[in-house]
This record gives structure tokens, sequence and C-alpha cells, in this order.
């Protein structure tokens, strides 16, 4: 059992669909996902605007640098919506991967996984944006509902405005972990919302920290200044890739369901999660004592 296909998705920027010449400054930020954004970014009046920009950009052959690179649609239940998804059946170079805000139920995401199935954009992947109670309460179901899923992530903001409650880390627990829980279950990764507060860093890092001990795999950023911090935050100390290469030695050198390492006994499932360290490790080029 070997990943190493995985992407590093510790720190996510956008940038806006309408305005082309940011989009080379925000992959040269050191985020590992730029999202060029579409929906909230856009006003009504500019959104034919941004599509057609937008979609341009992928015209030209993207350069091998790391970046994942993600196009934030409009939500399908609104014209703009389908335009966006009318619009990708149609190109000849689709985006690699598209976000889906708003998403309220696994049918949604089964549409446009249909829509999608002939032609150029049958290798589009997908981000799934959990922000409403109604998605929410269908999150394991929506994670679950198609093989482009790629990543979940929390909208917090307006998460907090369904729930009517604070946007505070106590308050929104129980639903992070409610979507955390969706993310495991499928396999794939998850992403917090970003922190909007620019002059309060140590706020950011508790609780980039207490989302990576929920399970999270990331965080968005509304500033470059944010994201290195973010990165460290997501990434594996060189103590425990060490640790994932010693228990995964220990596993592939024995032929039990479980290992003892340092007197503590360890079990085969963790075996996922240890892959998965070293394998990120690998991609970022983070280093291990030995």
């Amino acid at each position: 059992m070997t990943a190493p296909s995985l992407q590093p998705r510790r720190s996510l920027i956008f940038a806006p669909g309408n305005k082309p010449e940011m989009f080379p400054k925000a992959l040269a930020t050191g985020a590992d996902i730029v999202c060029i954004d579409m929906e909230d970014a856009i006003a009504p009046a500019h959104k034919d605007e941004a599509r057609v920009k937008t979609l341009a950009l992928f015209e030209t052959p993207q350069a091998d640098d790391g970046v994942e690179r993600v196009v934030r649609i409009n939500c399908l239940r609104t014209a703009d919506g389908m335009r966006d998804a009318l619009a990708l059946t149609e190109t000849k170079t689709p985006p690699p991967a598209i976000m889906l805000p708003k998403v309220k139920t696994a049918d949604e995401v089964r549409l446009l996984d249909d829509m999608l199935s002939d032609g150029p954009a049958s290798g589009v992947r997908f981000h799934v944006i959990i922000e409403s109670n109604d998605g929410l309460n269908a999150a394991y179901d929506i994670a679950q509902s198609c093989g482009r899923i790629d990543a979940l992530l929390f909208g917090g903001v307006d998460m907090a405005a369904e729930l009517r409650a604070e946007t505070n880390w106590d308050s929104l627990l129980y639903a992070r972990a409610r979507v955390a829980h969706a993310a495991a279950g499928a396999e794939i990764d998850l992403i917090d919302v970003p922190y909007l507060d620019l002059n309060d860093m140590d706020g950011m890092v508790r609780e980039a920290k207490s989302a990576a001990a929920l399970g999270f795999t990331g965080k968005g950023a509304i500033h470059p200044k944010q994201i290195a911090v973010l990165n460290e935050c997501f990434s594996p100390s060189a103590e425990e890739i060490e640790q994932a290469r010693r228990i995964i030695r220990a596993f592939e050198e024995s032929d039990s369901g479980l290992v003892v390492i340092d007197g503590k006994l360890i079990e085969k499932p963790v075996l996922r999660s240890m892959y998965r360290v070293v394998a990120i490790a690998e991609r970022i080029g983070a280093t291990a004592s030995a």
C-alpha cells in the first residue's frame, strides 16, 4: 500500500476570476492550492466576464510547479452556476479541478459528475464546500457521492450564519467534527475556513493546529503572509516523519496485524495515516532525522 499521488493541501488562496493578472501572483505565494474565484469575489454584473477570462487562462499549458489549480464555480442551483457547468462541457481545455460552493445534497455533485462525463472535462477533479445546515446534514453522503472528489472544505462563515452561531472555534466545533467525519469516511482531504484576523497570527496558529488535530489537512488564507505559517502548521514534523517510516517498516517486516514500537501496541489501520505522512513529506521535500 502506497500513496504516491497524494497532493499536499496545507494552504489555499483565492484570486478573482475577472482579474487574470492576479493569477501568476497567487501562484507565487507558496500556497499549495490557488483557486480562481468566479463566485463570491465576482459581482453579478461581471459573472460572464469572469467565466470567459477564467477559462481562457487554461488555454495555455500550466507549469508543473506543484501548485494545484482550482476554479470555484457558482452554486449549481443558480443560473450562473449552470452557465459555468455548461461552459465546462464546451471548453477543450478545462481546469484540472473545480470547487463547488453551497452544496446541499449528494445529487448536486452527481449531476455535475454526469454533465462532465464525456469529453475533455471527464478528468476534472472536485473540491466541495460544506457551508450550510443542509450540507452539514448530508456531508457524509456528499463526500461519498462520486470518485472525483479530492477534498471537502468547511465554509465556516456561512455555516455560522445558518446555525445562528458565532464564528469562534467552540461554537463551530460540532460542525467541523461532522465534516471531518465525512472526509475521513471518504479518505479525502479536508480544508478549514480562512482565519479572518490578519493581525492575530497567534490566533490563526492555534486554530490551524486545533483543526489539524481534528483531522483537517489544510486551511484557507486571505493574505499571502498567512501561507508560510499555515504550511508549517499542516506539515509533518521530522519526528512524525521518522515515526511513520518506523511503523511502515515494522509492518512490512511483520506478518501480523499488530506491531510494538517503543513499548506501544500499534494496529494495522494506523498504516493508512503513516503512508500519508510519508507521501506528503516527500512531496513537500521534508526530511526526517536519521
